[in-house]
């Protein structure tokens, strides 16, 4: 097969820019991979991507990290993966919304008979922000309390259950029954709708107002503030998500010692990938 059905962003914009194209199929050069994809994980990210806030890109481009599949071919000193191997990756260099993408050994791994390609497509992001934020960020330590907002979400289910496996105590909170149902299946210790008038009251009533050691916020330019009020001595809030701005009283911060920590999971070390797209030098990157 020689070309390929592929999404591909021709100008910055909204979901409208998304166009269905027909376009070859990528070569795997020396140290690439390219993975036949079965299934593709969504995430925010990409729509930032895709409206430009992340700076120029040349186009058109295919967006799109995290996929699984299996291994079509491989380039020439590929020792890792061969032909037919299941997969799951947490990145591409020519982007995963396309039913072939090139990735390189370090961000693969193989994937379980266990698990389908629809769950291995899952990982990357959610997994990695929710290991990072709880564990690199946050600093957790078993037995501490974990409040995560939006944890209904693909970054809150992974955190819940990184959380519940590390012996923390879980509150999530989340803003329909269905969404209510879901984190409890996953594990949450004490579950909120944060669309109910004076749930943060209720949460403090459940902790009998010893507050909360950790926080993970994926919106906090509604919610920091009041945070803030549900914190227990030297407490830490990870802000994973926010779309503007927010006023706080920083006095709040003082008295209990406590910690407002930003994160991006694309920085640090984790900007490698980044870098790895960059000289990949492929049309679209």
């Amino acid at each position: 097969m020689s070309t390929m059905r592929a999404i591909q962003v021709s100008q910055f914009g909204g979901p409208e820019q998304l166009k269905l194209e027909t376009v070859s199929v990528p070569v795997p050069k020396e140290g690439e991979v390219l993975i036949r994809v079965m299934a593709v994980g969504v995430n925010p990210f990409e729509t930032h991507v895709r409206a430009g806030e992340f700076g120029p890109r040349n186009m058109p481009f295919t967006p799109g990290s995290d996929a699984a599949g299996f291994v079509e071919k491989v380039g020439t000193g590929v020792t890792e993966f061969k032909a037919g191997d299941r997969v799951y990756t947490t990145g591409t260099l020519s982007g995963s919304y396309a039913e072939f993408a090139i990735a390189i050994p370090q961000y693969m791994s193989h994937l379980s008979d266990r698990l389908s390609y629809a769950q291995g497509a899952s990982i990357g992001i959610p997994y990695h922000t929710a290991y990072k934020a709880l564990h690199l960020r946050a600093q957790a330590k078993p037995g501490e309390t974990v409040l995560i907002h939006g944890g209904s979400g693909a970054v809150g289910i992974a955190s819940i259950q990184a959380a519940k496996a590390f012996g923390l105590r879980v509150i999530a909170t989340a803003g329909t029954k269905g969404g209510q149902d879901l984190v409890r299946q996953h594990g949450a210790d004490a579950v909120f709708c944060h669309r109910g008038k004076g749930y943060m009251d209720k949460i403090k009533e459940y902790t009998e107002n010893k507050g909360v050691d950790i926080i993970l916020e994926m919106l906090a330019d509604v919610n920091l503030h009041n945070d803030l009020d549900l914190l227990a001595v030297r407490a830490r809030v990870v802000i994973i998500g926010c779309r503007g701005n927010i006023e706080i009283n920083p006095r709040l911060t003082m008295l209990k010692e406590t910690s407002i920590i930003g994160m991006g999971l694309m920085t640090g070390s984790d900007v490698s990938m980044l870098r790895v797209r960059k000289r990949g030098g492929r049309e679209g990157e």
